[in-house]
């Protein structure tokens, strides 16, 4: 269902625009509200959440599609971790659906996907590896690296239940809220992949936007 919010960016406590291919990594506390801009659209934002408190629990793809009994993630869908609780609601969205399984390129998912000179390009989850190496203040290690949610990223699946990485659905300024229901880790990469149409082949910037 799409929602749009009734937030002002002229108000935000936040804003930064992350480049593709650069990761963003922030504490957001409980109550905050975080939006991200699809700025030019189609761009996929790979996103990571942990609690702040004890980041072993973390984002669970599999509790949060059990308990919304959806695949795709939209206004109202809340997310829920590794324990059973509640992280975040998506409470404004503009885009109208965000996939849960297509999960983060890598060098070696850009290998088989594609082909092995394709290896060496840059991937989502060397921008993980990068943020939790340079963040080691979080404790986070590669070992953390698990499931994440790809706003703006189209994923259908098929009949026989395969997915497949097609156009986006998402455009230029579409956008998606959530406010946290605790204090979280937010891991953005700002996905580069240049090898399906997850973004129409041109990766481009996200904005990040926060609000008390």
């Amino acid at each position: 269902m799409l929602r749009e919010s009734s937030r002002d960016p002229r108000d935000a406590v936040y804003r930064q625009l992350v480049e593709a291919g650069d990761y963003w990594m922030h504490v957001l506390k409980a109550g905050q509200t975080l939006r991200f801009v699809d700025v030019e659209g189609n761009q996929a934002a790979d996103t990571l959440f942990y609690s702040a408190a004890n980041p072993v629990e973390r984002y669970s793809a599999v509790d949060t599609i059990q308990r919304q009994a959806n695949l795709y993630i939209g206004t109202g869908t809340c997310l829920y971790s590794t324990a059973g609780r509640p992280m975040l609601e998506v409470v404004a969205d503009t885009c109208g659906r965000h996939d849960t399984l297509g999960g983060a390129c890598a060098t070696e998912s850009n290998t088989v996907r594609y082909a092995l000179e394709k290896k060496c390009m840059h991937a989502c989850r060397d921008s993980y590896l990068l943020a939790v190496t340079e963040h080691d203040e979080y404790g986070l290690d590669k070992r953390d690296i698990t499931h994440n949610i790809n706003f703006f990223m189209n994923v259908p699946v098929t009949p026989d239940g395969g997915l497949t990485f097609a156009d986006g659905v998402s455009g230029p300024g579409k956008y998606v809220e959530l406010t946290a229901l605790m204090d979280v880790i937010v891991l953005l990469s700002n996905c580069p992949q240049l090898n399906n149409p997850c973004n129409a082949y041109n990766p481009t910037p996200i904005e990040v936007v926060v609000w008390d």
